[in-house]
């Protein structure tokens, strides 16, 4: 029996530590670019309406291959739950999406055009939506008892990987192709390994459903989860909730280039400050709020709560668009964000109602979130081009996380979390 196997719906420090770990390396080989390389290699300095073109080019991209995730991560978690290799269900996907994020990732450094940019950055997302599909289906197999740690490692670790990329990126002084080579090769050594270590049971439910009868499932069968009104809405929330967030962080370089007035020198360093700040409290609040969540079961009240916090971080930038003020807005989002992020996905994988169902439906509770993410610089790009400026930016960033609150208020769970071998004390509140 593998040492890291679950017992009585509780995993061990190890199983989280490397569950961290791999999330540590999907953040670090997404956001990396998305925050930073990206801007760099699709950056046109010049006139007035120069720069904006970059900004469009990126929106784009960022938008096309979230696109291009939307569809894989679904369809990944689904195929997921059906594999029955001897390696188990969720290790063959990690490893393979691990394998087209690596390559795609070369692909991407080597691409001299915007369009050559684009088409390598569609294998990444769809790489890291598959690797995510498969992750994500971990909590929902293995974690009962510690669903908001669980989920508090992957918030945590994305705002963690934000810095460890940029972080490496600006004080080794790569470029942008060395930058490419090294997420490659980072996201290769993790993936791989921690897909071989963690454990990937098999589910008690599988020879039961395979027996249950001859007759073919209905389409409100295959729905799942997505017919539950209570999972619809957490998932709408997410979507809003990270489409806000992304308005207010996707464009940060462009806009301490173009709004705040950062010198060209030391822009990058700037943003590896806000990053830095913007993380430390994003690790802090969602692993108290993860931990408040489990020991409570008030998973609801959280989630509004962190939601409307990001939206009061929007409203400081607008109030003081300012290196300084965008600094302590940046400590406030994170507060917001990462207790959010933390929080919304335990209180999702509460609400699943068939494990056999697993790595399709949290693929699409992925799925919410990421393409709030990716369309955020699409939609922002937009908003920059149509006024000039950044203000219409950040207060579309509040208005959405406020609807993403109020999104969450509509929930009325009416039943404990799903997985009949939970041990937590404490049944999700209504």
């Amino acid at each position: 029996m593998n040492a890291l196997a679950p017992r009585g719906g509780r995993v061990d420090g190890l199983w989280l530590t490397l569950f961290g770990v791999a999330w540590l390396a999907v953040w670090t080989v997404q956001l990396t670019p998305v925050q930073l390389l990206l801007p760099l290699q699709l950056d046109t300095p010049g006139g007035p309406s120069d720069w904006i073109t970059g900004v469009i080019w990126s929106g784009l991209i960022l938008s096309i291959g979230g696109l291009a995730g939307v569809i894989a991560g679904p369809l990944a978690g689904m195929l997921s739950d059906r594999t029955t290799s001897r390696w188990g269900r969720r290790r063959p996907w990690a490893i393979g999406g691990t394998m087209l994020t690596a390559a795609s990732l070369l692909l991407t450094g080597a691409a001299s055009d915007p369009v050559g940019v684009g088409a390598a950055w569609i294998g990444v997302s769809v790489g890291i939506a598959v690797l995510s599909a498969a992750l994500t289906a971990m909590i929902a197999d293995q974690v009962f008892a510690q669903r908001g740690t669980a989920s508090a490692l992957v918030s945590s670790a994305q705002a963690v990987g934000i810095v460890v990329g940029v972080g490496a990126v600006v004080l080794l002084g790569l470029g942008i192709g060395a930058s490419y080579v090294a997420l490659a090769g980072f996201i290769l050594v993790i993936g791989v390994g921690t897909a071989l270590i963690l454990p990937d049971p098999q589910p008690a439910v599988r020879v039961a459903s395979a027996h249950a009868g001859a007759e073919r499932p209905t389409w409100r069968h295959r729905l799942g989860a997505l017919q539950d009104r209570d999972f619809g809405w957490v998932l709408a929330s997410r979507l809003t909730v990270n489409l806000g967030n992304a308005l207010g962080t996707a464009l940060l370089l462009f806009f301490l280039l173009y709004g705040v007035g950062s010198p060209a020198e030391s822009a990058e360093d700037d943003l590896l400050v806000l990053i830095v700040i913007y993380t430390i409290f994003v690790v802090v609040a969602s692993l108290i709020a993860g931990a408040i969540s489990d020991r409570t079961g008030r998973r609801k009240s959280i989630v509004i709560i962190a939601a409307l916090i990001q939206a009061l971080s929007a409203v400081m930038i607008l109030v003081s668009p300012t290196f300084i003020g965008t600094a302590i807005a940046a400590a406030v989002m994170g507060v917001g964000y990462g207790a959010y992020m933390a929080v919304s996905l335990a209180f999702a994988t509460d609400l699943l109602p068939r494990p056999e169902h697993h790595a399709r439906d949290l693929g699409v509770v992925n799925v919410s979130a990421s393409l709030g993410q990716l369309l955020g610089p699409l939609l922002g790009a937009g908003l920059v081009a149509l006024v000039g400026g950044f203000w219409l930016l950040f207060l579309a960033a509040g208005v959405l996380s406020v609807l993403g609150a109020i999104m969450t208020v509509a929930v009325r769970p009416a039943r404990a979390p799903s997985d009949p071998a939970s041990r937590s004390p404490h049944p999700t509140e209504r």
